[in-house]
């Protein structure tokens, strides 16, 4: 399979990382970035092909990954749909916010399109990617999907697109809540006396432990808590404070309030497009 990048940021060098480190043969990928720079980084660093045009990217391409911000989608997307409409290929966009009614109305035509949302983790392999299929993504796509996205760690689909702006809100943010509870916890411990290098270490180490857990345990989050709450004990007296002060339903407003933002964001590239 033929793959081609357009757009050379982090996230293309995460999954072109990934790949290679798979057994893809460097022929079989190719990227296009604007910047000459980053095609060169590209080059040395993963011996892929680079160009600066994005035809000539995905001209020999299966699957192409549209990498771009979401306010470069649309010219990059209309860039390639004269290209596109020679053959069937599958586009992929990893852009938060854009609607497959979108990239569809941009590419035109009945290309089959996947929209999806990685995290920030997934640029060292530890993310999460959750996707929606569009029309005409049969299992043998879903598939190919997944073998280039699951480079940068598992892959999630999701049956109703509205639901993606709750993706976006509990795993696309997500890193930012655990960064800013280890941030807190570090305060905490260095407020105590602690010194910052120590208090930096114990949080963020028990934040990768507690999340290891929960993915290798056949236990719900609520059971691994309660195996490390002792009644009448330190941690007990913790949650009670946590519990006490509202932290579930201040989550729940935060969540919400984020899958809202999110769906306002993707408004703003027109809600109901009329196709090409």
């Amino acid at each position: 399979m033929h793959i081609a990048f357009i757009g050379g940021g982090h996230m293309t060098t995460s999954l072109v990382g990934g790949l290679r480190a798979r057994g893809t043969a460097a022929r079989d990928l190719c990227v296009s970035d604007p910047v000459a720079a980053q095609r060169d980084r590209l080059e040395f660093d993963f011996g892929v092909r680079t160009t600066p045009a994005n035809a000539e990217a995905i001209r020999e391409a299966d699957l192409v990954v549209l990498a771009v911000k979401p306010q470069d989608m649309a010219e990059a997307a209309q860039s390639i749909a004269a290209e596109l409409a020679t053959r069937r290929r599958i586009v992929v966009s990893i852009a938060a916010g854009i609607r497959v009614a979108n990239l569809l109305h941009w590419l035109g035509g009945d290309t089959p399109v996947v929209r999806t949302m990685p995290n920030r983790p997934a640029l060292i392999g530890a993310g999460i990617t959750a996707a929606y299929a569009g029309p005409g993504i049969g299992h043998a796509d879903r598939a190919a999907v997944e073998r280039v996205l699951s480079t940068a760690g598992p892959l999630v689909w999701v049956e109703d697109e509205s639901r993606m702006d709750v993706v976006t809100a509990v795993s696309g943010s997500g890193p930012a809540y655990f960064f800013l509870l280890v941030e807190a916890l570090e305060d905490a411990g260095v407020a105590l006396g602690l010194s910052r290098d120590v208090a930096r270490q114990l949080a963020a180490h028990t934040a990768l432990g507690a999340g290891r857990m929960v993915t290798e345990s056949s236990d719900p989050p609520a059971r691994l808590r309660e195996q490390v709450t002792s009644k009448g004990g330190t941690t007990a007296a913790a949650l009670a404070v946590l519990e006490s002060a509202g932290l579930r339903e201040i989550f729940a407003e935060a969540i919400a309030a984020a899958a809202r933002r999110s769906a306002e964001l993707a408004d703003q590239f027109g809600a109901h497009p009329e196709r090409k």
